[in-house]
């Protein structure tokens, strides 16, 4: 899970029963300080004054936080989300308390008309990195949604050689992507993978790697190079402080260096670490964005086989997936079934359970995410490489019309759990254009 730095202002009015919206901030407050993977920067006080506000801005804004919760304690002057907002400059979560009993006639909050007034405000100013809610408690939904946000802002994402051969359809626009994500992408050679990065407390031994995998299809020198290669790999990794790197992983790869980086890319997902194939940038910086919130790693699938008649998919790829995934019960092994026999793949059948589906994806100069809900279902393994059995709320059908009718690439992130909620309010906040 990432760890995000969160601002939090609370407006009131004296007017409305601010007393009451102080004492339920204040429970607010220590809801909040439970939550995992947060660091809270609380303005303690209520804000009704727009001098109150510009003081609050000033002390959010010098804590730089990836985004702040403006809540209407009660409906309060207008002025003051607008002055936070000048001074913080990040995502906003327009928060708004459930209305109280009515006291003596009176509304004593008024605090969605708070959230309304704000809502206006900064749609109106040009501003609309803002996500509303009305609950009793803070939306999660949102906090993961800027965990993801997070994890692109800072990233350092690399790309060992190129896109695929003939994979048009994954190019990036450097500038652009850099335009939309804040993501500057470092560009290296494959040969710069495997050529002074050694580090003996890297990567996975022999031992390690028969321990995870029946290593019984494969020869020694075989197991011997994939422990070689997640060794370099993870030292480049490192060496190069890199949050994602996509690899060209074909057709040189296995020429190059004797064996393809699939297995190697397995172990080292299973460590943690976010890396994508086929040189595929913005499947990449999916699976990055969804690994910030994900249970269990993100897996580059290609939408392989569909069963019309059955409705389901076969989410599939040659072997990639991070060693985790695994469904407990059918071989997990290492095999060598293309490249000439270099081609060293993890296969296995990936665990059931609910799924989600997305992509960050640009195309005439829109970046869209693609998004899709499903249950991964249990499946006999009878293919090489690692995939799972998907059945998504949508027909099949209309899943795959709407991938093609969109010009949405070939590959996804698939993650574990139902994250549909974060990744629509993750849109938002980047400004994707929403496809699902």
């Amino acid at each position: 899970m990432k760890s995000i730095k969160i601002g939090v202002v609370c407006l009131a009015r004296n007017t409305f029963d601010f007393n009451a919206a102080a004492q339920i901030y204040k429970k607010a407050v220590g809801d909040m300080r439970q939550i995992a993977g947060v660091d809270w920067v609380f303005v303690d006080e209520l804000v009704m004054e727009p001098e109150e506000a510009v003081n609050a801005g000033k002390r959010i804004a010098a804590k730089n936080p990836d985004a702040v919760v403006i809540i209407s304690g009660t409906f309060h002057l207008g002025h003051l989300a607008l002055i936070i907002d000048k001074y913080v400059r990040k995502p906003i979560l327009l928060w708004g308390f459930n209305e109280l009993p009515y006291n003596g006639g009176k509304i004593r909050l008024n605090s969605v008309c708070g959230v309304n007034l704000n809502a206006s405000n900064l749609y109106k100013s040009g501003n609309s990195r803002y996500t509303c809610c009305i609950l009793d408690e803070i939306d999660t939904e949102w906090l993961d949604a800027v965990r993801m946000k997070a994890a692109l802002d800072n990233a350092h994402v690399g790309l060992a050689g190129y896109r695929a051969h003939g994979f048009f359809n994954l190019s990036v626009e450097d500038t652009a992507l850099f335009e939309k994500t804040g993501i500057l992408i470092d560009h290296y050679e494959l040969k710069d993978l495997m050529e002074g990065c050694r580090d003996d407390g890297l990567g996975f031994s022999v031992s390690e790697i028969k321990d995870i995998f029946d290593c019984s299809g494969i020869t020694d020198t075989q197991t011997e190079k994939a422990a070689a290669l997640s060794n370099s790999l993870e030292c480049f990794l490192q060496k190069n402080k890199l949050d994602a790197l996509a690899i060209r992983c074909w057709p040189e790869f296995a020429d190059m260096f004797g064996t393809s980086p699939c297995a190697a890319m397995s172990l080292l997902g299973g460590k943690g670490y976010t890396l994508g194939c086929e040189g595929d940038i913005e499947g990449t910086i999916s699976m990055l964005a969804c690994n910030a919130v994900a249970q269990y790693p993100a897996f580059l699938a290609d939408l392989s086989q569909v069963n019309l008649k059955e409705d389901y998919a076969l989410m599939w790829h040659c072997g990639v997936a991070a060693y985790p995934l695994w469904d407990n019960v059918s071989a997990r092994s290492l095999d060598t079934y293309f490249a000439g026999g270099r081609g060293l793949t993890a296969d296995f059948v990936m665990r059931s359970g609910p799924v989600t589906v997305m992509r960050i994806d640009t195309a005439r100069g829109k970046t869209r995410l693609f998004l899709q809900k499903g249950e991964a279902l249990p499946i006999k393994k009878e293919l090489k490489g690692t995939y799972c059995k998907t059945r998504f709320d949508k027909h099949i059908q209309e899943v795959l019309d709407t991938v093609t009718a969109n010009g949405i690439a070939h590959h996804v992130s698939l993650i574990y759990g139902d994250f549909t909620g974060t990744m629509k309010k993750f849109a938002s906040i980047m400004g994707f254009e929403l496809i699902g």
